[in-house]
């Protein structure tokens, strides 16, 4: 079964300056999905039903938060914004703490929360794009509306489920 990646809802104006970045920036060729920020890459399809549930339950526990990004930087052969607030990390280890037994080892890594820019692109492109980027990186901050799991079909992703925060 298709694995499920697990990604953070913003506010429609962040998520309109991060998807205008990446349709500027990412190889068109490439480009098979907005922007977004990855809370979990690949979690067991089959355990869908319990993904949804898990992220129901933080949903409602959890008020809307701001999120700050921090910058660009280089992610060697692209860029990223890095974003982040206390909120984000103390949700992402809760749900982390939950789905411990079926991480991939990158999903197991540290979490660097962060909203992909352009990737696959050689190195002076790349260098050229963070220059850009850092000197127009759109809006400091974000608010933080609910998280999204979708099924990763090899490219394209298939939404199954926005969890918006209500508490």
């Amino acid at each position: 079964m298709d694995p499920l990646v697990v990604t953070l809802a913003v506010d429609e104006r962040a998520q309109a300056a991060w998807n205008a970045l990446r349709r500027r920036w990412f190889p068109p060729e490439r480009l098979v999905v907005d922007a977004h920020l990855t809370l979990f890459h690949a979690l067991p399809g089959e355990r869908s039903a319990t993904v949804v549930a898990d992220c129901a339950e933080i949903a409602r526990a959890t008020t809307p938060f701001a999120v700050t990004v921090a910058g660009a930087r280089s992610l060697g052969r692209g860029v990223a914004l890095d974003v982040g607030s206390p909120e984000l990390g103390r949700m992402h280890a809760a749900l982390r703490a939950r789905w411990s037994a079926w991480l991939t080892r990158q999903d197991a890594q540290p979490f660097k929360p962060h909203v992909t820019v352009q990737n696959k692109v050689g190195p002076e492109v790349a260098a050229e794009t963070l220059a850009a980027v850092r000197a127009d990186p759109g809006p400091a901050a974000a608010t933080a509306t609910g998280v999204t799991v979708w099924r990763y079909l090899g490219g394209p992703w298939d939404l199954i489920a926005v969890e918006r925060f209500t508490a």
